[in-house]
């Protein structure tokens, strides 16, 4: 848990994908690559995603490759077996992050108020998703509920894009944010992998440019 952990930290950005076909897998796969985030987060929304991972991790092996929106054990199994190598979900289901510890996979789960987060501190998680980020208060409700849980990290995902990506990365108790818009649907089906590509460089700049 610590080595992804860590391995998402590095990446400051953890790319959310939602890919409606396979066939979109690797061509994201790689723009992402070439735009310097060799990461993404697949998201279970679509019957792609099982799929889409199986070739992901074939074809780029050295890509840090999760499955998101992951609601039941049953999606944990399948996107393990696909090649994922870690499980984010949206709340925080006792039921998938019991699974999850129990199997040693690691698992980010959503902890929007203290209570969330109590029960992951005491299994033992301390890098959690914070969803939607936005719509609960960002950077100031992170700041406030870390400072009674102390060594929880977040990685929050919804609404953050380039304008606000700053003081999300600014903060330490930020591990890494994740977010969609170099990565937006339109842009995949219209095949706009240059744009993607463009924008997920832009991404890793502003990065560098406050975690430098």
């Amino acid at each position: 848990m610590k080595d992804i952990a860590s391995a998402l930290a590095a990446c400051h950005i953890v790319p959310v994908v939602v890919l409606n076909h396979p066939d979109e897998a690797l061509p994201t796969a790689k723009a992402l690559i070439a735009g310097g985030l060799p990461c993404a987060e697949i998201t279970f929304r679509t019957d792609a995603a099982e799929e889409s991972i199986r070739r992901i991790t074939k074809a780029y092996p050295e890509m840090l490759v999760g499955a998101g929106t992951v609601l039941t054990t049953e999606q944990v199994d399948r996107a393990v077996a696909a090649g994922a190598q870690f499980i984010v979900a949206p709340g925080f289901d006792p039921e998938i992050v019991d699974y999850c510890l129990a199997k040693d996979i690691p698992v980010f789960p959503g902890c929007a108020t203290p209570s969330e987060v109590a029960q992951a501190v005491k299994r033992g998680l301390y890098n959690l998703k914070f969803f939607p980020a936005e719509q609960f208060g960002g950077v100031a409700t992170i700041k406030a509920i870390t400072a009674a849980y102390v060594g929880v990290k977040y990685m929050p995902t919804g609404g953050i894009g380039p304008k606000n990506l700053a003081s999300y990365l600014a903060c330490d108790k930020i591990l890494a944010c994740g977010g969609s818009w170099m990565v937006k649907s339109d842009l995949i089906k219209a095949g706009r992998f240059d744009e993607i590509e463009r924008l997920t460089k832009e991404a890793v700049a502003l990065a560098k440019s406050v975690r430098a």
